[in-house]
């Protein structure tokens, strides 16, 4: 029985060869792979920014999956051909249509490393080199935004699980019960509803707040909204706030609100996943003035620090909350060494298995050094006020208000016929052309073209074609 058993696992065995490439393989794969990366990112300068979704299919796999795996070369072609290509370039230095920052090749590197290894960067005595770096990694960022050293945050997958993390933090410290009030603007993000609705309070007393001209949080109809309801016996809970909108990047009066909320008892959260980490550089740190006084802020590296998708990060001012909220064991994971390089990943988080996501933020700070992400944050927030300044200067143009970050909504006043018409067929034109990628939006049901520079190849040349294509489309559609 027992020979006939070691038979049957030597054929097996042999058959998972494939799996485990040597030396000589993985230096031949991991070169035509670095190769194929690299000649992407060569052509990325002069790529179109958007193209068809059809171009996903302009290979077929047949059948899909096969039993015997397929040539490199092959599926490298394809990846090319059907993945890389089609959809909109977030790459490119004319991807100005959202947010993504344009994904550093020093991330992409440190992704690399941290796949090889394996890590698991969740539990400190498994992997204590690689907690210590997020650990560091979280202590930067919260040191960036002006967090004192009892703060203690956690990477996240994005913005959407880092404002889910808060919420629970929040409602753990402040709601267990439930009952308490939310505020905010309708330019809060739409996954803040959603992380209310998993986190449990969904049907939380909501209160919408007006917002200014520059659609900002007014701070009379917040303190109103608070004290109405304090009257009336319902507990004012949660105030989010936005260091950077979705439509406009607009800052909400940060320092205002968080005397008020320290006034009524709330929670204080303000979703930076956008524009927090502007505060590195000396101008978005004026811009963002207050947000240091937050109880928790969300951020996205995967934006302001151009990082690839897949970089969020909560930070929380009191670090226990966090450990309260979702610090958990169990039997066959207890700590089998001392470990002095800080909390558990895993004890901050709702996620036990995570990616060692701290490498693709680490290695590129390493390398390149703080001061070239600063240096690009203020080339950024320099060339919206740059775009804003051009459209200006057009006749025809409502420029729309400066812009409080790297986002502009504008939108082009025709003289006759039906302005929301005629520029949402203008946002058509310049995206069916390929070349300059922006995007459209709704503010208070009227149609906007939206310019959003964060990409860290974006410069002032590129800004330039972006005004061209815009002017271009605004006069094939006048003529």
């Amino acid at each position: 029985m027992i020979d006939e058993l070691r038979t049957e696992i030597e054929r097996l065995r042999a058959q998972t060869r494939p799996l485990e490439p040597d030396s000589y393989q993985r230096r031949e794969l991991g070169g035509r792979a670095l190769d194929h990366a690299l000649g992407f990112l060569d052509r990325v300068e002069d790529a179109p920014s958007l193209r068809s979704a059809s171009e996903a299919f302009a290979q077929r796999l047949e059948v899909e999956f096969t039993e015997d795996g397929r040539d490199p070369a092959a599926v490298l072609d394809y990846v090319g051909a059907c993945i890389e290509n089609p959809g909109i370039a977030t790459t490119s230095p004319r991807f100005m249509g959202y947010i993504p920052g344009g994904g550093l090749f020093h991330s992409a590197l440190g992704d690399m490393l941290a796949a090889a290894s394996n890590k698991y960067s969740g539990f400190a005595p498994a992997a204590p080199g690689a907690v210590r770096i997020e650990n560091a990694c979280t202590q930067w960022l919260a040191s960036v935004i002006g967090y004192p050293e009892t703060a203690a945050g956690t990477l996240t997958s994005g913005g959407s699980l880092a404002n889910l993390t808060a919420m629970v933090a929040a409602r753990d410290a402040r709601d267990p019960e439930g009952g308490g009030a939310v505020y905010l603007t309708r330019f809060a993000h739409h996954c803040v509803d959603k992380a209310l609705h998993i986190a449990g309070r969904g049907r939380a007393p909501k209160r919408v707040i007006a917002t200014d001209a520059n659609y900002r949080m007014l701070v009379e109809a917040l303190e109103e909204a608070l004290e109405r309801d304090s009257r009336a016996g319902v507990r004012p809970w949660l105030v989010v706030a936005s260091a950077g909108t979705v439509d406009t990047g607009s800052v909400d009066p940060l320092p205002e609100i968080a005397e008020l909320c320290r006034r009524h008892g709330a929670w204080f959260h303000v979703d930076g996943a956008y524009g927090g980490l502007f505060a590195l550089c000396d101008e978005g740190r004026t811009k963002l003035t207050g947000i240091e006084q937050a109880d928790s802020v969300a951020l996205d590296p995967h934006k302001t620090l151009f990082l690839p998708y897949g970089t969020g990060a909560v930070v929380v001012r009191d670090g226990r909350h966090l450990i309260d909220a979702f610090s958990a064991s169990a039997e066959y994971i207890r700590p089998f060494s001392e470990t002095d390089v800080g909390p558990s990943p895993a004890d901050l988080s709702p996620e036990l298995t995570r990616h060692f996501r701290a490498m693709r933020l680490w290695l590129p700070l390493q390398i390149a050094g703080v001061a070239a992400f600063r240096a690009a944050q203020g080339e950024k927030l320099a060339l919206a006020r740059y775009f804003h300044s051009r459209l200006s200067e057009i006749d025809g143009f409502d420029p729309g208000p400066s812009p409080n970050l790297s986002v502009v909504a504008f939108r082009y006043l025709p003289k006759s016929g039906d302005v929301d018409d005629f520029n949402e067929r203008l946002i058509k034109h310049v995206q069916d052309e390929g070349r300059v990628m922006l995007s459209g939006t709704r503010i208070h049901g009227r149609f906007y073209l939206r310019c959003a520079i964060l990409c860290f190849r974006t410069h002032i040349e590129h800004v330039d074609e972006a005004v061209d294509a815009v002017v271009r489309g605004v006069k094939a559609l006048s003529g």
